[in-house]
């Protein structure tokens, strides 16, 4: 892609724990062929020698500012970071992944030629030693409703913050909750609807790597699935309901569609997997689903799984 004028970027990452892996990340961004930027790491009461290794890195490149803080959630130690960053543009990595080298290059220039306020690049995630594609290597350009459905749908893109460039003012009046374990679902579809322009290229420049350790390892291992678990993604999906139907009222149906598709798939997954210590949520799931089975099972964007699921639990 064409050289553009160079803004400065914040790149935050937050690590905890990762002695194993936090170097290969960091080495990601301080290779990067996009050369202004701040890096800011923070370091989450790590007991182990990620925040040592962070500091060493510190010592070699002015870029890099790491912050020491004792142990919080991940949205207290992005929030940390954000509080403190300069850049005109907002990036974030974890500590446990990897970005290509121009994965800042790509991201600002894509951007800047689409008038856009968020850019949005591809992944690849490793998980168990198999690889999968996350986006669509397809270049959209989206208004904030249109990409919320996107979002949604969670083939362009999903809630992951990294593999996006955020223009920093639209993350300025936003903050990332500080309880909780899964935080990118709370924010995102408000920074994408603080929006004017969203672009996306689903082209790889980011590299995802699922572990136990990882705290998304529940979003792909059902056994995996707590009852604090359902309890935070519950909360979350029945906020994001109301808020965007307030604020999108148009597609009202839509956004209850797709709170329903989450129950219906915990649903499955806790009968498929006798997942015993759900059964409340479970109860509580089926219950709200059937008093709006008929609006589901009859939703134009139903897949058909969801249907059969809904007439055999529903």
């Amino acid at each position: 892609m064409g050289g553009v004028a160079r803004l400065k970027i914040s790149v935050i990452m937050l690590t905890y724990n990762r002695g194993k892996l936090v170097s290969r990340a960091i080495e990601s961004i301080l290779n990067q062929t996009f050369r202004d930027f701040e890096f800011i790491i923070v370091d989450n009461g790590s007991t182990d020698l990620s925040g040592v290794i962070a500091d060493s890195y510190a010592a070699k490149d002015s870029r890099i500012r790491v912050i020491h803080r004792e142990r919080g959630n991940i949205g207290s130690g992005r929030n940390t970071g954000l509080d403190i960053a300069n850049g005109e543009w907002i990036a974030f990595v974890d500590d446990d992944d990897w970005c290509e080298p121009d994965f800042l290059e790509f991201l600002i220039d894509l951007a800047m030629e689409n008038n856009a306020d968020i850019a949005i690049c591809g992944a690849e995630k490793e998980e168990n030693g198999r690889h999968s594609l996350i986006g669509i290597e397809e270049k959209v350009v989206l208004n904030a409703e249109e990409a919320i459905i996107e979002l949604m749908w969670r083939k362009r893109f999903n809630n992951g913050f990294p593999t996006k460039l955020f223009k920093s003012s639209l993350l300025s009046e936003l903050r990332f909750p500080e309880t909780g374990l899964y935080d990118d679902i709370h924010l995102m579809y408000k920074a994408i609807a603080a929006a004017n322009s969203i672009v996306s290229y689903g082209i790889v420049k980011y590299h995802v790597y699922r572990h136990e350790g990882n705290n998304s390892a529940a979003t792909s291992q059902d056994r995996m699935i707590t009852s604090q678990y359902l309890c935070d993604y519950r909360a979350a999906y029945r906020e994001r309901t109301i808020w965007l139907c307030e604020r999108f009222p148009s597609n009202t149906y839509y956004w209850c569609y797709f709170e329903w598709s989450f129950m219906i798939s915990m649903v499955n997954k806790i009968i498929k997997n006798d997942l015993t210590g759900c059964t409340i949520h479970l109860n509580e799931m089926q219950q709200e689903l059937s008093r709006h089975r008929e609006k589901f099972i009859n939703a134009p964007w139903i897949l058909e799984y969801e249907r059969e699921w809904v007439c055999k639990y529903a």
